[in-house]
């Protein structure tokens, strides 16, 4: 059997060429540190490394959603800390502004002065931005102001009424704030049952309570008028003038009907009247509003008093419902705050399992590719050295 010359200079230069880019992989494996650089070097590898790579990316996307959550969410806590301390003062100014028979209308102005502040240091809070720029309270409306001030002098809400869902796991999403509906405008009215109002026309010294509520059950949600028929008798009527009750009245004591009693003090006249009302909500401004238009009231009789004494009662009373209502916004964002905690932790540990798969499937084995490496550079002077040799055969050499 005859071999040509070039077969033998082909197959030589091929076996030479492979052991050099062999030796050239493994040099390149080891400087890099990555055993798998492209499909071909392990193609099943290679598909469990792109779906961990994919994983990855998804995960390092969560920890950005679980930080903007979670400054968002401060942002919002903090928010609700300075609407308490702001509500604490205001409360403190209701109290003193309370004390009609030591109070001249003027005292009552100033209160009402400062309150006024406060009612504008409320609406700063309620339309803080966060570092993007978006309203913290204004629900998905993010570039829209959430609290605006109309013709009137009324303080509106103009955002919405939903909530941003954040991504911060593969199955699970967490709220990053409020809305402002849901912080400043949707709280009880009154006890939450109901309340309590003097009639504007009122001529006597009356002031009601807010009232409470004494068998839930027996409660019937409507709109009841307590009249006077005369200095010491009364009567309960509901929304369709019906006759609910009747009865004496005597200064302080209760005065009961359908689950629930209030209580009158002071001297009212015949044909005066109190609103016991099905309670609703009530924005915290128009508590507020409701507090200054009613320090602001010009002079000092017994029936102006009384009327002074009814509606800021009945704003401590509101004051009370938004301070409960503030707190259990609080909670839900501790919450939300504590399960982003859970969220990030959870994140990481997943973070190291993911980095610990990778390097095992894409990493080099210093040990075992070192020791390739010898082999290969041995292979590859061994094809050198036959080369050259079986290059110095020739006919003429034996002539």
């Amino acid at each position: 059997m005859r071999i040509a010359t070039s077969v033998i200079h082909s197959s030589a230069s091929n076996a030479i060429l492979q052991a050099e880019a062999n030796l050239s992989q493994t040099q390149n494996q080891i400087s890099t540190g990555v055993r798998v650089q492209k499909p071909s070097d392990d193609p099943v590898a290679a598909v469990r490394i792109a779906s961990l790579q994919q994983q990855q990316q998804a995960n390092d996307q969560y920890g950005k959603n679980i930080s903007a959550a979670t400054s968002r969410l401060n942002l919002d806590e903090q928010g609700l800390t300075d609407t308490t301390t702001l509500l604490q003062r205001v409360r403190e100014l209701v109290v003193e502004g309370a004390n009609t028979g030591t109070l001249s209308p003027s005292d009552r102005q100033s209160i009402a002065t400062e309150i006024s502040t406060n009612l504008q240091a409320l609406q700063d809070i309620a339309n803080r931005k966060d570092s993007n720029g978006d309203y913290l309270y204004s629900g998905l409306s993010a570039q829209t102001q959430p609290f605006v001030t109309n013709a009137s002098g009324t303080v509106q809400y103009a955002g919405d009424q939903s909530s941003r869902l954040i991504q911060v796991g593969p199955s699970q999403r967490v709220i990053d704030g409020h809305s402002g509906y849901d912080v400043f405008v949707n709280i009880p009215q009154g006890n939450g049952t109901f309340s309590t109002a003097a009639n504007s026309a009122n001529v006597g010294s009356g002031v009601i309570d807010v009232g409470s509520v004494t068998n839930k059950a027996q409660w019937v949600a409507d709109n009841y008028t307590l009249t006077f028929t005369g200095a010491t008798t009364y009567q309960i009527t509901d929304s369709l003038a019906n006759v609910v009750t009747t009865g004496n009245y005597i200064a302080g004591s209760a005065i009961a009907f359908n689950g629930v009693q209030v209580a009158v003090s002071g001297a009212p006249a015949t044909g005066d009247s109190f609103s016991i009302n099905k309670a609703s909500t009530e924005d915290i401004f128009t508590t507020l509003k409701s507090i200054i238009s009613t320090l602001n009231q010009p002079g000092s009789s017994d029936t102006i008093n009384a009327k002074i004494s009814t509606t800021l009662g009945n704003s401590l009373q509101q004051l009370d419902q938004i301070s409960n209502h503030i707190s259990v916004v609080s909670a839900q964002v501790g919450a939300r705050l504590n399960s982003l905690d859970t969220a990030e932790s959870a994140r990481q540990d997943d973070n190291g399992n993911i980095a610990k798969s990778l390097s095992d499937l894409r990493d080099v084995d210093y040990a075992s590719t070192i020791t390739k490496y010898n082999e290969q550079q041995v292979v590859l002077q061994a094809a050198q050295q036959s080369y050259a040799k079986i290059a110095q055969l020739s006919l003429f050499s034996f002539l």
